[in-house]
């Protein structure tokens, strides 16, 4: 068996120059070093390969068979060295990289998903993923260093010292129905006039039916009987679109589907209630920083909760 070359970029890059240019003189200045070095360091290069690399012509040197399948060799070596300098510095910058993020249903609509389409736009290779889902997975899920960072509600069953907290924002919840409702021209719905209607809902512990619910009480009226229980935004959706169903939802997801380009046909019951639901906050594992590029997208979330006018409350 043949000893190992131990050959290393500089020698690798001296012997393309050479093949290039013809010339060791030339391919030395390109290499910033003087002559007699570039020489011996052709010289220590054929002795590891036990044959010379060039035909020394006076017209300048050539490559030999030998030194023709070293320099195809050179060629994949160096071009596969610099394409793993430039993923680390692309990793380093935040440029490239695998991210996994979730939210609740508000803040993935109203900020995540605009933060996640800035960060492609600059970064279009960034493997990113987005789960949508409860606080309780959420914060299930980051426990165990399955995500970067979430956006969620802090639970008491969940040890927050675990976490890096960044406060973020409450959520409003909203009355939405299709727009062909017959209150949605009302000028103003009181609670009352809707105990009696049909709801759909997220399921009991879910915090806007929950808030929903305690407005309710508040008001001095018993939970509506009349409700459909679905986890799905998709199905709420659907629900809301072939009946007259109320949804309660957070302002985030109503004016999504309102405005263009979505504009999905639906509307908001003008009722004076303020209702809240608890403030959600970023977080993220003390124990596991940031890459750049997740840090990257929690940075983007948090501008655009800044420069999202909040509801007043």
């Amino acid at each position: 068996m043949s000893p190992p070359l131990h050959l290393k970029p500089a020698p690798l890059r001296l012997i393309l120059e050479i093949a290039e240019t013809g010339q060791l003189q030339q391919a030395a200045a390109h290499c910033a070093m003087t002559q007699p070095a570039a020489s011996r360091m052709l010289a220590e290069i054929e002795r590891q390969c036990g044959a010379p690399l060039f035909i020394r012509q006076p017209k300048g040197m050539s490559p030999t068979e030998i030194g023709t399948t070293v320099l195809r060799r050179a060629r994949v070596i160096l071009r596969e060295m610099q394409g793993m300098a430039d993923d680390v510095q692309a990793l380093r910058g935040g440029q490239a990289g695998s991210v996994h993020v979730g939210a609740v249903t508000g803040p993935a609509v109203g900020y995540l998903t605009s933060s996640v389409r800035a960060i492609k736009r600059d970064t279009p290779e960034a493997d990113i993923t987005v789960d949508v889902m409860p606080s309780r997975e959420l914060l299930g899920q980051l426990s165990l260093g399955q995500m970067d960072f979430a956006l969620a509600r802090v639970l008491p069953d969940f040890d927050s010292r675990e976490f890096l907290i960044q406060p973020l924002r409450d959520e409003k919840v909203t009355f939405c129905v299709r727009a062909g409702h017959p209150l949605a021209a009302a000028a103003r719905v009181d609670l009352a006039d809707l105990h009696d209607q049909e709801w759909i809902m997220q399921s009991r512990g879910a915090p806007i039916r929950e808030a929903t619910m305690e407005a309710f009480a508040a008001a001095g009226l018993p939970e509506p009987r009349n409700i459909v229980n679905s986890p799905s935004i998709l199905f709420t959706i659907a629900y809301l679109a072939q009946g007259d169903a109320i949804a309660s939802v957070s302002e985030e997801v109503a004016q999504l589907l309102m405005r263009p380009p979505v504009n999905a046909g639906f509307a908001l019951l003008n009722h004076p209630q303020d209702i809240r639901v608890a403030p959600y906050y970023l977080l993220s594992l003390r124990r596991r920083p940031l890459s750049p590029l997740a840090a990257r997208i929690r940075d983007a979330v948090i501008r655009a909760t800044r420069v999202t006018p909040a509801s007043p409350g």
